[in-house]
């Protein structure tokens, strides 16, 4: 495509130079730039890309996309926000591939990554070829890529969407986080389907207010469309029993699919019975009652069935298939992930990082457990640092015994989030161990039979950020270790 056809769908821009190369990729960063690509610099947290944009030339970029005059010998296309740009050349110049999908967008606190793999599994047992993004990796039938960002930024999106039609991929599910709404990320998806989990205190480092947090979220349902077409129609699958319901039905056009425990919703649960290593449950549906038996423990899970179910229900697929599909389903990787090497108690690593999530998991143990319930907790450095007090008391409240230790510190001090934490819990009893490695130790040492060890907050993950830098870390092979060793 030439630079000037490419450049037709954007209404206003200036030009620095001369020319109308043929642009054969697009590249966001000056390392990935190859012969013949428009290079968009972006102003980003800690590096401006326009610093790097002669870097790019040399690496050989025909056109950059800038937001002011560079010293160039190419032409530079000067707009006044590179990010809003980019998504709408990106979407023209991959031949807006999610068009030809059936985009699902799920978003919210907690519940996004599980969700999105149940989803993603009643669409593929329904026949359908899928496409999965989010936080654990990017998947194409058995086809793994590491995955940077829950939501990748627009560039990455449209590249990996058009290699999702290339591939012959018909349905994408993706989580949408927070972040990505507000910065403009998922501009340019053609999304058909908006899911909304729930909304519990997270990011507020980033967002400065639960409302400004709810209004990013909403920013998925407003942009559903304001149009009905037959053949096309949008869907938004909201929580019912969240708070922020009402709002996010509001801020869409969309047809609307309810699910929770609530009996007034379109598609809930009764007769809930949660056993350790199952979930049994009638689902009541504008398609009858069922009853369903999941291989997943805790209400949380319930909630996340109900919302994959109302989800393929809008796509089309029959409540059978959705409930012959759901309970086969396993496990997500760091969810609620048992440890097992034949010791006589339980060890569970979860993802469980923000108040709620913690919440959730900690009551669903209780159900289960008839011993303790040993807690190992942290919270990031460089990130909200309101909820750390609050996750300390739930888990002095819920738990037996408490660890505070690290989790992915950062720049701060351990020993500085380690006091935030202790603020909560005046009075109560629990440890402080800086050393993650050491706390999962400890805690397991303590364990007696018919006691659950929790270890909560980093679940999948494969590392620990001290400082800047990256070190080898997980949880699941930490504990493994150790129980080996004992």
């Amino acid at each position: 495509m030439r630079l000037h056809t490419l450049l037709e769908v954007l209404p206003f821009f200036s030009v620095q130079g001369e020319g109308n190369p043929a642009i054969s990729n697009i590249a966001n960063h000056h390392k990935k730039v190859k012969i013949g690509d428009l290079f968009i610099c972006i102003t980003g947290l800690e590096i401006d890309s326009h610093s790097l944009a002669g870097v790019a030339e040399k690496n050989g970029a025909v056109a950059i996309l800038a937001e002011r005059e560079l010293e160039a010998d190419i032409p530079v296309i000067i707009v006044p926000d590179t990010k809003k740009a980019m998504a709408i050349l990106a979407d023209y110049f991959y031949k807006q591939p999610s068009h030809q999908l059936l985009l699902v967008g799920v978003t919210g606190t907690n519940g996004k990554t599980t969700t999105t793999h149940l989803i993603d599994q009643v669409f593929a047992h329904s026949g359908m070829k899928t496409g999965l993004i989010g936080t654990l990796h990017i998947k194409v039938g058995d086809e793994l890529q590491v995955s940077h960002n829950t939501t990748p930024d627009s560039l990455t999106l449209q590249q990996t969407f058009r290699r999702f039609c290339d591939k012959g991929v018909t349905s994408a599910i993706m989580e949408v986080s927070s972040h990505a709404l507000d910065q403009g990320r998922v501009h340019g998806c053609d999304f058909d389907i908006a899911v909304f989990t729930n909304l519990t205190q997270d990011h507020l480092d980033y967002h400065k207010s639960m409302k400004e947090y709810r209004n990013a979220k909403g920013l998925l349902f407003s942009q559903l469309g304001n149009t009905y077409f037959k053949k096309s129609p949008k869907y938004a699958i909201i929580n019912k029993d969240d708070e922020a319901a009402a709002y996010f039905i509001k801020s869409t056009a969309a047809h609307v699919f309810t699910y929770g425990l609530s009996p007034s919703a379109d598609f809930h649960a009764r007769d809930i019975v949660l056993k350790a290593t199952e979930s049994i449950f009638t689902l009541v549906s504008p398609f009858g009652e069922r009853k369903m038996v999941l291989k997943l423990a805790g209400q949380f899970n319930v909630y996340n069935a109900l919302a994959a179910i109302a989800t393929a229900s809008a796509a089309g697929i029959s409540i059978e298939d959705s409930i012959c599909s759901l309970e086969m389903a396993q496990g997500v990787r760091g969810r609620f992930e048992t440890v097992s090497e034949g010791q006589p108690f339980s060890v569970i690593v979860d993802y469980a990082h923000t108040p709620d999530g913690l919440k959730n998991v900690l009551e669903t143990i209780q159900t289960i457990t008839k011993g303790k319930v040993i807690v190992v907790v942290g919270c990031g450095g460089d990130r909200d640092k309101i909820k750390r007090p609050i996750m300390a008391e739930i888990a002095c409240d819920y738990g037996d015994y408490a660890i505070f230790t690290s989790d992915n510190p950062r720049t701060e001090a351990p020993h500085k989030i380690l006091h935030d934490m202790e603020s909560g819990v005046v009075g109560k009893h629990y440890q402080l161990i800086v050393d993650r490695k050491d706390a999962i130790k400890e805690a397991i040492s303590l364990a007696e039979p018919e006691d659950v060890v929790l270890i909560a907050g980093k679940g999948h993950e494969t590392y620990q950020i001290i400082g800047n830098n990256v070190f080898d870390f997980d949880d699941r092979e930490v504990a493994r270790n150790i129980i080996k060793g004992m």
